[in-house]
């Protein structure tokens, strides 16, 4: 890690520092000459200051910072700075000339080579330094802290990860060549794990297998993203550009770390969705981090038929959704249905052409689980209306919708939509039932953040 005090992932999305400019330099016609090349650094930074405006927060003091929740105890860093910091983190090395360049030219595809232009490696880092130490100096309040910390205590020394960042590059030398990266760079990422940083060389490597459009398998990628989390990038960094052979879609294969399906289109309705094609076709587009193309359209297909398919009265279907949503009427019934597995085909014959929806085996045999705490939670909210002052619901209606789910189509959909009811209605838990229905989630196989939606409810004192 640099010396910033927040994981990566807080300020990126995508790549970032040296890897990420070698990634712009990728995506450009080849720079003419030294001067061009150096304009194609300023371009990098330009739009990185473009989207996180350096004033937002001038007009606050310290404590109003601090009050809304941003921390003010150290600088924050920018692109300028992270950049800076792989930069020197190679210039200060002990590798060698031939080495920097060689990792350079393969992450930056070939488009930009100093040696082409009488510099050396490291004096076209160092031209890159100090194009960024003549920005102005960025004065952004420190971030929030992140939601929830992706390691133990703290991140890993490179002690910790540099064996495993050599390992992977070495793993390569045991394929096919094909469009492998060269071995001499392959033996070059190896040193800027050894010798300069395993973070830096790990974003490097990414950045050369994307550039030589290397075909990586789903046991290689989730290894990506196991390392990826050690260092606090965000998944999108492994994820974009990369060649992935992803397995077919499996409508049964519960890899979503959150929400999915119908509840997870329920849980983003509020006061200002429209329950528009669009809106539904964002859902629909909502892959999660390492899931098959087309798998959130998928399962939120599979959860439509499974309910157009049933003997559950069109009443009861929009009490069923406006119980789960507690957001604006979208539709009535089947027509709701109808619309949201249109949009969903839609995306399928966008994303996997060949794709065939299947509506997998209900798991049955969780039914009398989850039906307990359904009416377990029914005697005590009888006297309810979801959206009181909107369009109010009654909640008997939800949960005998509920029940009918659980009982004659899918106990999985029943309890996701369920958990969805639990928010609206604003029920309060106990620990004990909150502990119930973290273990029901992991009967499911449901992602770690699932059913923690509605750990907010839980009573304490």
């Amino acid at each position: 890690m640099t010396g910033r005090q927040e994981p990566y992932y807080l300020c990126y999305e995508g790549d970032f520092g040296l890897s990420g400019l070698a990634e712009a330099f990728a995506l450009s016609p080849a720079p003419e000459n030294a001067r061009a090349a150096l304009g194609l650094v300023t371009a990098k930074l330009d739009a990185y200051d473009r989207e996180t405006p350096v004033d937002t927060f001038d007009h606050l003091s310290a404590d109003q910072r601090s009050i809304l929740g941003y921390d003010t105890s150290h600088d924050e860093w920018g692109y300028a700075d992270d950049l800076r910091h792989d930069v020197r983190t190679l210039v200060e090395s002990q590798l060698p000339d031939e080495a920097i360049r060689t990792v350079w030219r393969v992450a930056a595809g070939g488009v930009w080579d100093p040696a082409a232009h009488g510099m050396s490696a490291r004096d076209w880092l160092r031209c890159v330094e100090e194009t960024c130490a003549a920005r102005p100096p960025r004065k952004i309040p420190g971030r929030r802290p992140a939601p929830f910390s992706l390691w133990d205590a703290r991140p890993p020394s490179a002690d910790e990860v540099r064996d495993d960042v050599v390992a992977e590059i070495r793993s390569c030398r045991e394929r096919p060549a094909g469009s492998l990266p060269s071995p001499d760079t392959l033996s070059a990422l190896e040193e800027v794990a050894v010798h300069a940083h395993p973070e830096l060389a790990f974003r490097l490597f990414l950045r050369a297998l994307k550039a030589c459009s290397v075909r990586i398998d789903k046991e290689r990628y989730d290894r990506f993203q196991a390392l990826g989390d050690r260092f606090g990038h965000h998944g999108f960094l492994i994820d974009t550009g990369l060649d992935v052979a992803w397995p077919p879609i499996d409508t049964a294969r519960r890899d979503a770390v959150w929400d999915f399906g119908l509840s997870r289109l329920a849980g983003q309705a509020h006061q200002d969705w429209r329950g528009s094609r669009e809106d539904i076709r964002r859902a629909a587009e909502g892959d999660d981090i390492g899931q098959t193309p087309g798998s959130a359209a998928a399962v939120l297909l599979e959860d439509a038929l499974r309910l157009l398919r049933s003997a559950l009265p069109d009443a009861a279907v929009s009490a069923l959704w406006y119980g789960a949503s507690d957001g604006p009427r979208s539709g009535d019934g089947r027509d709701w249905l109808r619309l949201i597995a249109d949009v969903c085909r839609e995306r399928l014959r966008e994303a996997v052409p060949t794709y065939r929806p299947v509506v997998a085996p209900a798991r049955t045999e969780l039914a009398d689980l989850v039906l307990r705490e359904v009416r377990e939670t029914a005697s005590t909210v009888a006297d309810k209306a979801v959206s009181p002052h909107w369009h109010p619901v009654p909640a008997t209606e939800v949960m005998d919708a509920l029940e009918h789910v659980v009982t004659r189509i899918d106990p999985d959909l029943g309890f996701r939509l369920f958990l969805r009811v639990l928010s609206a209605l604003q029920v309060s838990l106990t620990q004990e039932r909150y502990d119930r229905y973290q273990a029901i989630g992991e009967l499911f196989g449901y992602g770690e953040y699932h059913v923690s939606d509605v750990d907010h409810l839980v009573e304490t004192g």
